[in-house]
């Protein structure tokens, strides 16, 4: 088994992407995928496409190491392109047997919604990929804090935020290790998980949810070891600061939304 790609996975760097305030990229990830969705047509993605190119580049980050970051996600791009491929009719009909029809506008539709889905998956890794988890757990809280004052439990849905966030990573890394484990003692996996039957399938599941739990379990541990309690107070990584690069990067989106914008109105 090649490496096992991990969404999530922070990159250090020292670009101005990573420079930015956490707040204002949480932002903006939000913002670019609404702006994402206003595009109607192929020149509108063509333009989405230009933009998180340029945001990569300007990561420093290889488009590579991009797609890959997203690749245990492809299958919500797949599934959704193939509902699309049979529940949208239109035009031309090219194979039709039994209840089952490809058309013209199935296919175009397909295209449109998984470049969408891709953009917006690409688009979304970046925040991961250039901000630390803790990073992003402290602006989520930040940002849900006026809600605190309506009952809204902020930093506890930060808490579970950043340990859904690390807790991924984590469990791929561990997916990756008792695979490997298990083909140095004889192990034979095979392309189609079933083929094996089901005791090659609990051969991974079993020993990867038990590592889970025990992770888990050491983790709340240790968290009452510290008398952890969160709030107000508690320490953090980094000082919360917004910067002149914050203002380039929601430039940046609304110039993205305004060709978006323009790009509707060509004829098609």
């Amino acid at each position: 088994m090649p490496d096992i790609a991990v969404f999530g996975r922070y990159r250090p760097g020292t670009s101005p992407l990573h420079r930015m305030d956490p707040r204002a990229k949480l932002l903006l990830s939000l913002a670019f995928t609404a702006v994402a969705f206003v595009a109607q047509t192929f020149w509108g993605l063509a333009v989405s496409a230009v933009f998180v190119l340029g945001f990569f580049a300007l990561a420093d980050i290889p488009l590579g190491a991009a797609f890959r970051s997203v690749g245990p996600l492809l299958f919500i791009v797949a599934i959704t392109a193939l509902l699309n491929v049979f529940f949208v009719q239109g035009g031309t009909v090219f194979v039709e047997w039994w209840i089952f029809r490809i058309s013209e506008a199935g296919l175009v539709s397909a295209a449109f919604l998984g470049c969408r889905l891709l953009l917006l998956l690409l688009g979304m890794s970046l925040l991961t990929l250039t901000t630390a988890t803790l990073d992003i757990t402290d602006a989520f809280e930040y940002l849900l804090a006026p809600f605190a004052r309506i009952g809204l439990p902020a930093h506890e849905l930060a808490m579970i935020m950043g340990i859904a966030l690390r807790f991924l990573p984590q469990f791929m890394l561990e997916l990756q290790t008792i695979y490997r484990a298990q083909i140095s003692r004889g192990a034979t996996f095979t392309a189609n998980p079933f083929k094996g039957g089901l005791s090659l399938i609990s051969s991974l599941m079993v020993p990867l949810f038990t590592s889970a739990f025990r992770h888990a379990e050491t983790l709340s541990l240790a968290m009452d070891a510290r008398c952890y309690h969160g709030g107000p107070g508690r320490t953090r990584l980094h000082v919360l600061a917004y910067t002149r690069r914050d203002a380039w990067g929601a430039v940046a989106i609304a110039a993205m939304l305004a060709l978006i914008m323009a790009t509707n109105l060509i004829p098609h």
